[in-house]
């Protein structure tokens, strides 16, 4: 990751650090509960959350498992999660500030390291991965969830988000994020799909887009309302428009002997 994307991530989840760890997008409990069961995770594991943020997933696997490491780019995501973790009275998480393309754990150190909503932030998605499988012991899992467009909308829906968000690069296809599994040498991979529901005014409220930029972002999804050019499926309801953000699960298993 180069120092000016990086300083871009920082400056961007500083400033919505707070507003992200209260959505209740990001907060939504039944989706929480979903990746911590998919993960197959017990009482006995160790996990690692890459691009932790607040510390939420996190601290749903703190309740399941022996531990959980959380690492961000980003100070104040951290902060944040040091309070959820308070709120919650967890003692096995710790907190470690760090860069996902280069995380300071070693070879085979955790049987489940997971990464959600990092994905369409990162410039070298692949490299990531592979330093996510380089930390997962033989036999361990290792699980990415993110927004995943469809491959026509893709475009459009990257091209609304980067107005939205200026950290954001690119969100990935499925067909991509699988392959992507592939050419990091993982195997047995498997998919699970849902669509995660918000309003855009809370949407655009957490965020920080250039001058200029937040009003180009309602007209894109004024202008979807009647083709879906972004694949979000975006209606009114109620004056206001709401939308469904196609979302995937891509997990895979690191090859040898657990």
């Amino acid at each position: 990751m180069s120092d000016t994307h990086r300083s871009r991530i920082r400056d961007q989840f500083t400033r919505q650090a707070v507003p992200f760890a209260n959505s209740p997008m990001i907060r939504n409990a039944e989706t929480l509960e979903r990746i911590v069961a998919a993960s197959g995770a017990s009482s006995s594991d160790e996990v690692l959350d890459v691009g932790c943020g607040p510390g939420l997933l996190a601290c749903a696997f703190a309740r399941r498992v022996r531990h959980v490491t959380g690492a961000d780019v980003t100070s104040a995501m951290l902060q944040q999660a040091r309070t959820e973790q308070r709120r919650l009275g967890l003692t096995n998480v710790r907190w470690v500030q760090a860069d996902a393309a280069c995380l300071p754990h070693r070879d085979g150190q955790f049987p489940i390291v997971i990464s959600r909503l990092t994905f369409h932030h990162l410039v070298e998605p692949l490299a990531v991965l592979r330093d996510m499988v380089r930390v997962c012991r033989p036999g361990g899992r290792v699980v990415v969830v993110d927004v995943s467009p469809a491959p026509d909308k893709a475009a459009a829906f990257n091209r609304m988000e980067t107005l939205r968000d200026p950290s954001h690069v690119r969100a990935l296809p499925l067909d991509e994020m699988t392959g992507l599994f592939a050419a990091a040498g993982l195997v047995e991979v498997a998919v699970d799909r849902w669509l995660m529901e918000g309003h855009l005014e809370s949407f655009l409220a957490r965020s920080f887009p250039l001058p200029g930029d937040e009003e180009r972002v309602r007209r894109l999804f004024r202008e979807s309302l009647d083709d879906d050019a972004m694949g979000v499926s975006p209606r009114l309801q109620d004056g206001s428009i709401v939308y469904a953000f196609p979302m995937a699960l891509v997990q895979g298993r690191v090859g040898g002997v657990e």
